[in-house]
C-alpha cells in the first residue's frame, strides 16, 4: 500500500507548544504513525555532551493512506496551519508518496526502551532489554499504529491504568491504536479486555501486539468502528487516549459503558481544549477525581455521580 508522507515543517518562538499544538491537528485529521522531528534536550549527566544531534528541520511528519487524502484534507490542514501563525508559529507543509515497508523501517531508530513507572516498560520488539523481577514489559511493535508509549499523554495514561485497575475488572481501549493500554491492562491483572477504533489498520497491529504479549484471545475482543457501533457491555475501566474534541462528543457513549463505580481514563487532551472536555463531563453527569498534567497535555480520571 502507499502511503501519503505528510511534513509540516515549522519554526515558533515556543517549539514544544508548536509541536503539540501540530500534532493535535495531525491527530484530528486521522493522520497515523506522527513523527516529531524537534531537537531534544540532552541526556542526563554522565551521558557526555553534544550526544543528541539536532535535525535537519524541525518538523512533524504524519502519514495517511494514499486513497484516503483527498483534497479536502490537505485545504483543512492549510486552513488549520495559518491559524497558528497567530501563536506565532510559521508551517510549511509538504506531500511525498512512500511505501507502508519503507516508512515502517525508517522511524524505527527513534523507538527505545522506555520505563513508564517503577514496574511498566514499554519495548520495541526489536531492542534487547533485561527485566527485573517486578517488571511487567510490554513488547511493542506499533506500526503505522499511534502509541509507542512516549507520548506524553500515553504515559499518563499507562500510570493512571497502573493506579486504578482492579484485577478481575472489565477494560474498554477506545481509540486502541497499537495495543498498548490494553497490553498494560492485561498484564495488571484485567479479566477482560475489550478494544475499538475507527482504523482497521490500528485494530490489526493491536490484535499482533496482543499475541507478542501473550494475552490469552478468548480475553480480548476487538471491533472496527465507533464507540456507539460496538456490542452493548459495561466496563469498570475505560481509557480513551485520543483527541479532546472527540472525547467531548462520545461522553454520552462513554458514559453508558461505565459500570456502577467505574473510572474513566480520559487522555490525549491539549490544555486549551480542556473546558470542552470538562463541559462535557458536566454535562452528562460525570465528575474529575484526578488531573495529571504533563508539558501542554492534560489526562483526566473521571467517575459517575449517579
Amino acid at each position: 500500500m502507499k502511503f501519503q508522507k505528510i511534513t509540516a515543517a515549522f519554526t515558533a518562538d515556543n517549539p514544544a507548544l508548536a509541536e503539540e499544538r501540530v500534532c493535535d491537528i495531525f491527530f484530528s485529521l486521522g493522520l497515523t504513525g506522527v513523527e516529531c522531528s524537534v531537537p531534544l534536550d540532552e541526556p542526563d549527566e554522565g551521558f557526555g555532551k553534544h550526544t543528541l544531534a539536532p535535525p535537519a528541520e524541525t518538523a512533524i511528519v504524519g502519514y495517511v493512506a494514499e486513497t484516503q487524502l483527498s483534497p479536502a484534507v490537505l485545504d483543512d490542514l492549510g486552513r488549520r496551519f495559518q491559524e497558528l501563525e497567530h501563536a506565532g508559529i510559521q508551517v510549511a507543509l509538504r506531500v511525498d508518496t512512500v511505501d507502508d515497508q519503507e516508512w515502517a523501517e525508517a522511524w524505527k531508530q527513534h523507538f527505545h526502551v522506555v520505563r513508564i513507572t517503577d514496574r511498566i516498560v514499554v519495548k520495541p520488539a526489536w531492542k534487547p532489554f533485561d527485566p527485573g523481577p517486578e517488571d511487567l514489559v510490554i513488547h511493542l511493535d506499533p506500526g503505522m499504529a499511534f502509541g509507542t508509549g512516549t507520548h506524553p499523554s500515553t504515559c499518563m495514561c499507562l500510570r493512571q491504568i497502573e493506579k486504578n485497575l482492579v484485577p478481575g475488572q472489565r477494560f474498554l481501549d477506545v481509540g486502541c491504536g497499537s495495543g498498548i493500554l490494553m497490553i498494560a491492562a492485561a498484564k495488571l491483572g484485567a479479566a477482560k479486555l475489550t478494544g475499538i477504533d475507527t482504523d482497521q489498520t490500528a485494530v490489526d497491529i493491536t490484535r499482533k501486539n496482543l499475541a507478542k504479549n501473550q494475552v490469552p484471545q478468548d480475553r480480548c475482543l476487538l471491533f472496527t468502528g465507533t464507540l456507539d457501533q460496538a456490542p452493548p457491555a459495561r466496563y469498570e475501566l475505560i481509557a480513551a487516549n485520543i483527541i479532546a474534541q472527540t472525547i467531548a462528543a462520545i461522553m454520552k457513549d462513554i458514559k453508558t459503558c461505565m459500570a456502577p463505580g467505574a473510572r474513566a481514563i480520559l487522555s490525549g487532551i491539549i490544555q486549551e481544549r480542556l473546558p470542552e472536555v470538562t463541559d462535557a463531563l458536566h454535562g452528562h453527569g460525570l465528575e474529575t477525581m484526578h488531573q495529571d498534567t504533563s508539558e501542554e497535555w492534560v489526562t483526566l480520571t473521571v467517575a459517575r455521580k449517579n
